[in-house]
C-alpha cells in the first residue's frame, strides 16, 4: 500500500508537506500541492483512515448504546432506533451499538473511542453511564427519557400524553372495567403509562381496581401471562391496554386460546405501532410511537454537536397518535 512517506520521498518533500497538501492546506505553494496531487492519484494513493483518525484524535465511531438489548427491548424497537440512527449517519461514521448492563466497567468509554453518543435511555439507571459520559466530555443526545439535566439534547415522545388517550378511546366506546398490563418494572415508560393510564380513569370518576393492574415485561409470552391473570378473576374486564404492542399480541394469543375472540369479548389496545400490527387478525388499535423519527432527530443532533460542540442543548418532544383499527368495540 502506497503510504504519504512515498509520495513524500518521489515529490522530494517532508511527508508534513504532503499530508497538508492532501488536506487542501493553503500553506502549501500551488504548484507544490499540484505535483503532490498528481502523484498521489497516479500512485492511487488511498488515505489510511485509522492513521487519519489518530492524527486527529478523532474515532469517527458513534456510539449507540441501550440500557438493555436483550431485557425489556421489543425487537421492533431495538430496529427501529438502528434503522432511524444508521440511516441519518454518514458513510464518515462507524455505527457501534451496545447494551449498558453488558458493560463490566465504563473504562472504554473515553473521547479516543467514540465521537459522540446516542442513548436510548429506559431506565433511570443510566444515570452514572450519563454522569461518566459528561465527564468525559463527550458529546451526548439522550434518547425516549425524560432527565433533568438541560445541558444535554433530549428527544422523546410524550408515553403519558399517547397513554391517556388510549385509555380515553376505550371510555368513548362505552368501556369502564378496563385493565392495564404493566411494562417493565423500573423502565420509566412503564411508569409514564401507567400514569396516563390512571389520569384518564380519574378524569372520568372511573373506579381503580387494583385487581386490573398486572406486571408485564414487554414481552409477548408476559403479555399472555398477565392475559390469563385477567381472564382469571371473577370480573374479568372489558377492555386491556397494553404497554406496548408486543404485549398486547401476547395478550390477544391468551384470549383467543380461552375460546373467546377479539374485539367480541374483550378489547385490546397497545402502544408502539409496530408493523405486525395492522397485519394482524384483527388488526391491533394502537398508539403511534414515532421512535425511527425520534432517532433520525438524535442522530442529526449527535452530528451537530461532534461537528460544534457549543451548539445549544434543547428538549424535544414527538407527539403520539391513536392508531384506531378492528381491535376495539363499541359497547352499547
Amino acid at each position: 500500500m502506497v503510504t504519504i512517506k512515498d509520495i513524500a520521498k518521489l515529490a522530494n518533500v517532508s511527508h508534513t508537506t504532503v499530508s497538508r497538501a492532501l488536506n487542501g492546506s493553503p500553506y502549501i505553494k500551488e504548484h507544490t500541492k499540484q505535483k503532490i496531487l498528481e502523484l498521489a492519484s497516479q500512485l492511487n494513493y488511498t488515505p489510511n483512515v485509522n492513521a487519519k483518525s489518530l492524527a486527529v484524535q478523532k474515532s469517527h465511531t458513534i456510539g449507540l448504546f441501550f440500557t438493555s438489548i436483550t431485557n425489556g427491548t421489543s425487537h421492533s424497537f431495538f430496529s427501529d432506533t438502528i434503522k432511524g440512527v444508521n440511516r441519518t449517519i454518514s458513510e464518515e461514521y462507524n455505527l457501534f451499538v451496545r447494551a449498558i448492563d453488558d458493560l463490566k466497567s465504563f473504562e472504554t468509554i473515553t473521547p479516543m473511542r467514540y465521537d459522540g453518543i446516542i442513548l436510548m435511555s429506559q431506565s433511570d439507571s443510566d444515570n452514572s453511564f450519563i454522569y461518566h459520559i459528561r465527564e468525559k466530555n463527550i458529546p451526548l443526545v439522550v434518547l425516549n427519557r425524560d432527565i433533568d439535566d438541560r445541558s444535554i439534547t433530549n428527544i422523546l415522545s410524550n408515553d403519558k400524553e399517547g397513554s391517556r388517550q388510549a385509555v380515553d378511546c376505550l371510555i368513548a366506546n362505552g368501556h369502564r372495567d378496563i385493565a392495564i398490563i404493566e411494562g417493565k418494572e423500573g423502565f420509566r415508560s412503564t411508569a409514564q403509562r401507567k400514569e396516563g393510564y390512571l389520569t384518564a380513569l380519574i378524569d372520568h370518576s372511573i373506579p381503580i381496581k387494583h385487581e386490573y393492574s398486572v406486571k408485564g415485561r414487554y414481552d409477548m409470552e408476559s403479555g399472555s401471562q398477565a392475559m390469563e391473570k385477567l381472564l382469571a378473576l371473577q370480573s374479568p374486564p372489558t377492555a386491556v391496554f397494553c404497554s406496548n404492542d408486543d404485549m398486547a399480541i401476547g395478550a390477544m394469543n391468551a384470549i383467543f386460546a380461552k375460546g373467546l375472540n377479539v374485539p367480541e369479548d374483550i378489547s385490546v389496545i397497545g402502544f408502539d405501532d409496530i408493523g405486525i400490527s395492522q397485519y394482524m387478525t384483527p388488526r391491533l388499535s394502537t398508539v403511534k410511537r414515532p421512535v425511527e423519527k425520534i432517532s433520525i432527530l438524535g442522530a442529526e443532533k449527535i452530528l451537530a454537536l461532534i461537528a460544534d460542540p457549543n451548539t445549544a442543548a434543547e428538549k424535544m418532544y414527538e407527539n403520539t397518535e391513536v392508531m384506531i383499527r378492528d381491535s376495539i368495540k363499541k359497547l352499547t
